[in-house]
């Protein structure tokens, strides 16, 4: 029998057993490296004494071993040449790393009968000479300390001071606003257990199925509560200091350490996302204020639309004037359709002369650009039937979005042009996938991989930002916001990726349809970050690289890539413990290869294809090498001249298959919201996120205004959400395995997918009301004066915990309301729809185009707010306001007739039917339009749904009592007639 909690073993597969002590057999103390002890003996038989994944020799060892060992070390170092050369004329069919078939004729020579490989020895004896090499390298360095010079010893101290400096802090909640804020959830919770047991001890018998509907409805509201309210028991601020990351590596007179960025942008349709609104989101990055040879922009058009890539073309020449205004002026926001359109006083803080007539001239000279980009956009209204051609006569590759070549085009950098000032330009790179028939390509979470690996090869930063083509930069120093958390030694190591809040441009003052989401990126993400971080939430996020790769955190060991609790296989399990140890011994690999005298890329090939990392990453040693270099940097082995085209070879649309991408690295596939998913994987890692709050918004985009469009964005949320709840990877079940996804955190990655579900209640809730009105009954019985308490209490928890959350938020009560307000609305709408639909694709395999949301470019006074698009989504919300309003005006009706003793219930009952309306009312306003005007169909459906209830209710309570002819036959004979 399997004992759970004790690891396989890395050489034999089976479990490492356990020692005299009864505890699981460690033989490396310092990385806990998982190997059993008959492997472990047979080690030290064939003296093999360090660790074969940290390279810390065993306790075990005397000192004569150790002695043997270093004269073993030297004659391997001799024979290092001699190996590779008997390696290298095994290889008669010219192995390379692109054709893995060829590697097995190789197997079985390099490995050796105890199935211990040939390469793993020669990976162990080099790990151990690094270990030395090292050593030796720090002995001189502490005996030449007494010759430094004492100017020197002073600046030396300047800089320990420097590097001691925090460059972030968190900063608790205050005692005197959270304990309330505690004391009052737990009461609530303690109430809400009185009140269900009131509630289920005290049915309703002439009403059954209205109590039961309610009751079950009241059990999912609450447990609905509890999954949103917990994961916000330890809210945190954080508090940055640029200053201290510029003291610590901006040193004066020394190379710049700051880690280079790779910004990601992607766009799809250049006719629903305007090419001036992406326009400016590029400029935006190019105009930065960070090392612009540490800066590259990726531009993923997954159109291949000739109108983005002539777009950039312009956008790339109006960059070389845009970039140094900007830099001279200290301007913000960096994105000129957002500067020039700011209501300000631009003179206020500007005191050089210059600048007046320079800020002038930069307007023509934008205004001329967007001439220019219109003019494009125009000309692309209507495609040629012969297709678009390029200016030196040959066709755009991409006349066919669906079946088209790779495409890549690098514009300014270190090659290309300068600025007007003859400064260096950040590079900026136009990447189009390739697309081809009978591929699935996974939408975007496929183009953002393609990215990945097509800037791993070509600039390979160590960090990647995210921006959709509508949000653009508007705190130039966001990226350096970001550093003061990923480069900090001590916070950063775990730090899988630092999350910005989103907020956005162009919204009505009163956010009818709470576009702004305040409350949950200014309460829910506070609360998720003092707890493991706060979820990815698709833009304004730097990531480290590395945990994109599908590596565990370096402070602890790795777990199974699938780590399911329900069915985790030996296969996955195996594979994924040992990655991180197969990537060092790799690491090692490479690097003492190119000791080798005869070294050549053949050899290079055929040791990664031993390590099994091409059935990882994919056919490409330049990108599987660039995964290996933690701090970035294109791999030295690697031709400059070949990196656009090996750059081509991994955005093909066939290189991921039989890989990991999208399964266990890069945006993971399953989803339309791969964010979430790709966050959630990450963290069942062990990885930390951190949310990243400065006084300036970092990054500004635009949300629909409008409410079919806005119904439409959380339908395509919700329905991403019920994707992941009927996956593999549910929160519900998914990463059990490894324990490293805090309790809370899952809490509120499970609040994630379930709350799609919470329509089904909500609408059965929204329609008792009203069902109440018409019959005549109720949900509650008569109160006493416990139970009115108990209601009393309630309602006040309700409130108090609302009121004490807005005062260690700060959201204003406004942005609370109409949370509320949309929560009902979407529940109504969406949310809906995405179950079914959900449930649809999952059965009947029925899957749901999504459309991109069109995006304005221009702000033209709200006009998309008044503008009513008919779809069915509107038809719920606008049946519940007519039955309730229906069933008011029956309560009211049957009141008059029932005279002083109906009034009473009535009022329980018109409360819960307002409660509805006012929810509903923006929905409502919104239906209506600017000119108080309701398109016809949605005219028809109120009078056919009001004509229908208002019959129902007639026919099961009219206005007059039903008297029956023995009634009547009594009545005369009283009066004798």
């Amino acid at each position: 029998m399997v004992q759970s909690g004790v690891p396989l073993c890395n050489t034999c597969g089976e479990q490492v057993g356990l020692n005299d002590n009864g505890e699981v057999f460690v033989a490396c103390h310092e990385c806990n490296f998982p190997i059993c002890k008959d492997c472990f003996e047979h080690e030290l038989n064939e003296d093999h004494r360090v660790c074969m994944k940290c390279g810390t020799p065993y306790e075990e060892r005397t000192k004569k071993e150790e002695e043997e060992e270093d004269f073993h070390e030297i004659e391997v170092h001799e024979n290092q040449s001699t190996m590779a050369s008997e390696i290298s004329n095994s290889q008669d069919v010219g192995l390379h790393a692109r054709h893995v078939s060829s590697v097995s004729t190789v197997d079985s020579e390099v490995h050796e009968e105890s199935g211990k490989s040939f390469w793993k020895n020669r990976v162990e004896s080099w790990k151990g000479k690094d270990k030395k090499n090292k050593k030796k390298k720090a002995a001189p360095k502490v005996e030449n300390e007494a010759s430094v010079p004492p100017e020197q010893q002073m600046e030396e101290t300047r800089h320990t001071e420097a590097s001691a400096a925090p460059l972030s802090v968190i900063i608790p909640m205050s005692k005197s606003k959270i304990a309330p804020y505690r004391t009052v959830i737990i009461m609530r919770l303690i109430i809400l257990g009185l009140f269900f047991h009131y509630r289920v001890t005290n049915p309703v018998d002439s009403a059954f199925p209205l109590w039961l509907t309610s009751i079950i409805c009241e059990i999912w509201f609450a447990f609905s509560w509890v999954l949103d309210q917990f994961p916000k028991w330890f809210p945190v601020n954080r508090q940055t200091f640029i200053d201290n990351l510029s003291a610590r590596f901006e040193r004066e007179g020394e190379t710049n350490e700051l880690a280079a960025v790779d910004f990601f942008v992607s766009t799809v349709d250049p006719l629903k996302e305007p090419p001036l609104i992406t326009a400016n989101t590029v400029l935006s990055i190019l105009a930065v204020d960070y090392p612009v040879d540490k800066v590259s922009c990726y531009v993923s058009d997954d159109g291949a639309a000739m109108l983005t890539f002539e777009s950039l073309v312009e956008t790339a020449d109006f960059a070389r004037k845009w970039v140094p205004f900007c830099k001279k002026f200290s301007i913000e926001p960096r994105a000129p359709e957002y500067y020039f359109s700011q209501k300000i006083d631009y003179l206020k803080d500007k005191v050089q002369p210059s600048f007046v007539k320079e800020r002038r001239a930069m307007k023509r000279d934008y205004d001329e650009y967007k001439v220019r980009v219109n003019a494009l956009v125009a000309k692309a209204q209507k495609t040629p039937e012969e297709g678009w051609t390029m200016k030196d006569g040959t066709p755009w590759p991409g006349n066919n979005s669906r079946d088209h070549p790779g495409m890549i085009q690098v514009f300014l950098g270190h090659t290309g042009a300068r600025d007007i000032e003859g400064n260096e330009l950040p590079r900026l790179v136009y990447v189009s996938r390739e697309k081809r028939p009978g591929y699935q390509h996974h939408k975007k979470a496929g183009a953002e991989n393609a990215l990945v690996r097509g800037s791993a090869v070509l600039t390979n930063a160590p960090f990647i930002l995210n921006l959709d083509c509508d949000h653009y930069v508007n705190n130039s120093k966001a990226v350096r916001e970001a550093m003061c958390f990923l480069m900090d030694p001590e916070v950063g190591r775990d730090v899988c990726y630092v999350q910005f809040p989103q907020r956005f441009d162009g919204i009505d003052r009163s956010d009818r349809y709470a576009n702004r989401n305040t409350v949950f990126f200014d309460v829910n993400m506070k609360g998720l970050d003092g707890i493991q971080g706060p979820v990815y939430v698709g833009t304004g996020c730097v990531f480290n690289r590395q945990a994109l790769y599908g590596y565990s955190p370096p402070s602890m060991p790795s777990i199974p890539r699938s780590s399911c609790c329900c069915c985790p296989s030996k296969k996955s399990t195996t594979d994924g413990v040992y990655r991180n140890a197969k990537r060092e011994e790799l690491e090692a690999a490479i690097y003492n290869l190119k000791e080798i005298d005869n070294y050549d890329d053949n050899e290079r090939s055929m040791l990664i294809s031993q390590m099994s990392f091409e059935k990882t990453f994919g056919l490409s040693t330049v990108f599987i090498e660039s995964t290996l270099m933690e701090n970035g940097g294109v791999p030295e082995s690697a031709d400059p001249s070949m990196l656009i085209k090996e750059a081509i070879h991994v955005i093909s649309c066939g290189y991921e298959e039989k890989t990991e991408w999208g399964k266990e690295i890069g945006w993971i596939y399953g989803s339309v919201t791969e964010d979430i998913l790709t966050g959630f994987k990450m963290q069942c890692r062990g990885w930390k996120s951190i949310y990243c709050m400065p006084l300036r918004p970092a990054f500004k985009g635009s949300a629909p205004i409008n409410l079919s469009d806005r119904l439409h964005q959380v339908l395509r949320w919700a329905l991403g959400s019920v994707e992941i709840f009927l996956s593999r990877h549910c929160p519900l079940w998914y990463g059990f395995a490894g324990g490293r996804l805090k309790w809370l955190q899952r809490m509120a990655y499970i609040n994630t997918i379930v709350y799609p579900f919470t329509s089904l209640p909500l609408i059965a809730y929204c329609c008792l009301p009203a069902i109440c009105l018409l019959t005549g009954k109720f949900i509650i019985p008569t109160l006493s004066n416990v139970a009115s308490l108990l209601f009393l209490g309630l309602f006040l928890s309700i409130i108090i915990t609302s009121v004490l959350e807005l005062r260690w938020s700060g959201v204003s009560i406004e942005d609370l309301w109409r949370n509320e307000q949309f929560w009902v609305i979407g529940g109504v709408s969406a949310h809906l729809f995405a179950v079914f639909q959900g449930f649809l694709k999952m059965l009947a395999g029925v899957d749901t185009n999504f459309t991109v949301t069109a995006k304005a470019a221009e702000d033209s006074e709200f006009g998309e707010l008044y503008l009513v698009k008919w779809t069915t989504l509107l038809i719920p919300p606008t049946t519940l306001i007519i039955i309730n309003m229906v069933g008011v005006v029956a309560g009211f009706s049957d009141a008059l007739n029932g005279g002083y003793e109906s009034w009473g219930p009535l009022f329980g009952k018109v409360f819960f039917a307002f409660w509805v309306i006012f929810h509903l009312y923006p929905f409502l306003k919104g239906l209506m339009g600017r000119q108080n005007r309701t398109p016809t169909i949605v005219v028809l459906w109120a009078v056919l749904l009001a004509s229908v209830f208002s019959l129902i209710w007639v026919k099961i309570n009219p206005f007059v009592n039903e008297v029956d002819s023995e009634t009547i036959s009594e009545t005369c004979i009283a009066i004798d007639c």
